[in-house]
């Protein structure tokens, strides 16, 4: 089966995401399921995101009122999930045992084991940059699909590799600016400390940014590669009359040319994505976001993508997953449409 084969007004029948046949000939997406969560400090359930977004997906119709066809173009999933689901369950354990005693600092006993976690996180990440490398070495787009936020570090790897002076627009309730947190290199809360230390990023603009440590907050205001629109700063803007539109156009003159997009869910408001595990008050509205990433879309290219920390939840009576489940399948679904902009208008010259 192939997209050439898709009746976008008919039930999906493929495997894979949307409806789609999962290793779509010639796709121009290649999405990376990535079910890992060991560090997650909080609510847990991450792991589940990408099967719950496959499965919620069926159901998002398939001709995007801004984007158009995004589908005809191929949206592939990489048969990875299960491979990577072992790695977790395998440093499960002494990951909630870290966790549980408190983190290395508290508790210097527990370092071997926060160890055998970064070294497992490790190869998961090398299995996973190799797939990214490989996508952008046949002209396709990467996609992780977390898990938790660690998830896309081996992807911003290879795209600022490949991209030297990417720009990242960071969409999350939290900077994820700590490095090591609880004793993990690899913890969700040190995403952007990680993805700051790769020599090809020019730029980290982060957006609905609103739960921040001490020395988080006085590295924003040091560093001068970081942008923050932090929520507050959203906020008053907003009350004070400002339109939206100046502050999207104002977020994206802070990015260069070419850009990844790293998307938290709980960036957004908490009613969209109220089983995510780490929740908070603020973020932006859907019309909000969808405005910004138009705005992206239409100024910039967006070369890769991530979309993480999207959880099951509660499951219906029908045993279906639930509202962020649902929520992250179209997501995910317009970050397509972003990069297909993106891309077409390179296409056409």
């Amino acid at each position: 089966m192939s997209s050439a084969t898709v009746d976008p007004d008919a039930p999906g029948l493929g495997d894979g995401l949307y409806g789609l046949p999962s290793d779509a000939e010639g796709a121009l997406f290649q999405v990376i399921p990535v079910p890992w969560e060991a560090t997650a400090s909080y609510g847990r359930g991450t792991r589940g995101g990408p099967a719950a977004v496959l499965a919620a997906s069926a159901q998002v119709d398939l001709e995007d009122t801004e984007y158009g066809p995004i589908w005809e173009r191929g949206i592939a999933w990489l048969p990875v999930h299960d491979e990577i689901a072992a790695a977790m369950e395998e440093v499960e354990g002494d990951a909630l045992a870290v966790i549980a005693a408190g983190g290395v600092d508290a508790s210097p006993g527990v370092a071997p084991l926060a160890a055998r976690v970064d070294a497992v996180a490790d190869a998961v990440h090398a299995r996973v940059e190799a797939l990214c490398a490989a996508a952008f070495d046949a002209g396709q787009v990467p996609v992780v699909l977390g898990g938790d936020h660690s998830c896309p570090l081996p992807l911003l790897r290879a795209a600022a590799a490949r991209h030297p002076g990417l720009g990242v627009l960071h969409i999350d309730a939290h900077a994820d600016l700590r490095d090591a947190y609880l004793g993990f290199r690899h913890s969700h809360a040190s995403i952007m400390h990680n993805t700051l230390a790769l020599p090809g990023v020019s730029a980290l603009v982060g957006v609905a940014w609103r739960d921040l440590g001490r020395r988080e907050l006085r590295r924003i205001h040091a560093e001068p590669r970081i942008r923050a629109f932090l929520d507050e700063e959203l906020g008053r803007r907003q009350v004070s009359g400002e339109p939206w539109s100046a502050v999207v156009d104002e977020i994206v003159d802070a990015l260069p040319p070419q850009v990844h997009i790293s998307f938290d869910i709980d960036g957004l408001d908490p009613t969209l994505c109220p089983e995510t595990g780490t929740p908070v008050p603020g973020g932006l509205r859907w019309p909000q976001a969808m405005a910004l990433l138009r705005a992206v879309a239409a100024r910039r290219e967006v070369v890769s993508f991530d979309l993480c920390e999207v959880a099951p939840g509660v499951q219906r009576e029908d045993g279906r997953d639930g509202w962020d489940a649902i929520v992250g399948a179209r997501l995910l679904y317009k970050l397509c449409g972003v990069a297909l902009m993106g891309r077409q208008r390179r296409e056409q010259g």
